[in-house]
């Protein structure tokens, strides 16, 4: 991946339109964009190969993900005019749930998109799982998979949450995907009080 391919390195900020955060919400519309976001522009019969689907119903999603400006056309990676790229339009999207509990509608459609976003989390966990007999022994001894808690107050939440945000984007400047014997690397993170 080249600095040309990749997502620009800003988010779309304050996603507040319900409609928005719907369209979001579909399953492949979240795996496309990530893999837009990942790893750069992709032609549509590219991003059908990789999600298994057919082009018509990928070109489809992506349409709907321009509709709400999460992709942009990549029409300068086309070689002639029936091939249709595509592109991040953010390197990620940002919205603050607790700014939405107000507006039934809105919060609605956002726990809609969480519980899509979290279900895509435990596919690629599975999917981790899965692939550790042939990543390495490396890899997989470099990996890992914790959870903890404490007694906090939401002060000292926010105050942990900023510093695992702080610790990730150290980490995503800190990456080179032009490295030898690098493999592009996930984490999710979650901090949460228990139900």
């Amino acid at each position: 991946m080249d600095d040309n391919n990749s997502a620009p390195k800003r988010p779309m900020q304050g996603m507040r339109d319900p409609r928005s955060l719907r369209a979001l919400a579909h399953p492949l519309r979240l795996k496309l964009l990530g893999i837009l976001r990942s790893d750069g522009a992709h032609s549509v019969g590219q991003l059908s190969a990789l999600v298994d689907e057919a082009p018509g119903t990928v070109s489809y999603h992506l349409g709907i993900l321009a509709e709400f400006g999460f992709v942009i056309p990549a029409p300068e990676r086309a070689r002639d005019g029936r091939e249709r790229w595509w592109q991040a339009a953010h390197s990620h999207t940002v919205f603050e749930p607790a700014e939405l509990l107000d507006d039934p509608e809105q919060l609605g459609a956002v726990r809609v998109l969480q519980q899509s976003i979290l279900q895509s989390y435990l596919g690629e966990l599975l999917d981790a799982l899965d692939a550790e007999p042939t990543v390495g022994r490396e890899w997989v001894a470099a990996s890992t998979h914790s959870d903890s808690f404490a007694y906090l107050t939401a002060p000292q939440l926010a105050e942990f949450s900023a510093e695992l945000s702080a610790l990730s984007r150290k980490w995503e400047a800190a990456g080179d995907p032009e490295a030898a014997d690098v493999k592009p690397v996930r984490w999710i993170l979650h901090a949460f009080p228990r139900a």
